[in-house]
């Protein structure tokens, strides 16, 4: 298995109505979070816990909701927030 990201329940609900640019950025924040996960839970598969709780992140302005779950390998991203005004 290999750690990835998705938007939960899917891309259209979360992302629907927010600007390319804003998207753009949550995307690449997500990779990060991503490549972090990997190295905080070399074998995420073998994890034994309840996972963390679900955080916000600031990114171009705006902020979105994610959680890691380890033993899937993989961090959901479930709401965005953009900037005001756009």
């Amino acid at each position: 298995m290999s750690w990835s990201w998705e938007y939960i329940p899917s891309e259209e609900y979360v992302t629907s109505g927010a600007p390319a640019d804003f998207l753009k950025a949550v995307e690449e924040k997500a990779g990060e979070l991503v490549r972090a996960a990997e190295a905080l839970f070399l074998d995420g598969t073998t994890y034994e816990g309840s996972g963390e709780p679900m955080q916000y992140i600031d990114v171009a302005g705006g902020f979105f909701a994610y959680y890691v779950v380890p033993r899937l390998e993989l961090v959901f991203i479930c709401q965005v927030t953009p900037p005001l005004g756009r």
